[in-house]
């Protein structure tokens, strides 16, 4: 019989600290996001996600963001997507405009694995304004508004981060308001 209780309990603490590890990812768009799993995986989860993902797959971007990484995405909500101006995502999904629509979504990618206190204390080092360099080849300012992490683009456009942290097996996520866009 202790065997038995002692098996119980071992499995019951396997459990609580298998879903403890699992609950500490946040939900995005309605779905669980699993560390090991990588961004595509995940991403292709989200129902907040689906024009940034069709993006991706259209960009021919799937491969590189499904690859070893690490990698930082500020991924853009439906929503933001939204706020562009009407046509905007319709023109950048044509195969015609691969190039560019790979350079809007690598404008949101940094070769490098950023958790928001990471990102925090880096903007607190460098005095409130942190520059972020993005495998786009955009600049990007990272700066906090209150505890939430904003970037600014090269047009003055901010995006706010909505939901930090979100772990990957190649890097990690960040979901944001707001599309940024390459200088133009």
């Amino acid at each position: 019989m202790r065997k038995i209780t002692a098996s119980l309990l071992a499995g019951s603490l396997a459990l609580a600290f298998t879903g403890s590890a699992l609950a500490e990812n946040p939900m995005v768009g309605g779905a669980a996001m699993y560390a090991d799993k990588n961004i595509v995986e995940n991403a292709v989860n989200s129902k907040d996600h689906t024009t940034l993902v069709a993006a991706v797959k259209a960009a021919g971007l799937v491969e590189t963001l499904s690859g070893e990484g690490p990698f930082t995405v500020f991924a853009p909500t439906n929503a933001a997507f939204e706020k562009l101006p009407d046509g905007t995502v319709d023109t950048l999904l044509k195969p015609e405009n691969k190039e560019t629509l790979a350079t809007v979504l690598t404008c949101h990618v940094v070769a490098t694995e950023a958790m928001s206190d990471a990102i925090g204390k880096m903007i607190s080092d460098d005095g409130g304004n942190h520059p972020v360099k993005t495998v786009g080849g955009c600049m990007l300012e990272a700066k906090m508004d209150g505890d939430s992490i904003t970037l600014t683009d090269e047009n003055g456009n901010v995006a706010t981060v909505t939901i930090a942290d979100v772990d990957q097996s190649n890097g990690v996520i960040h979901v944001i308001d707001t599309v940024l866009l390459p200088k133009g």
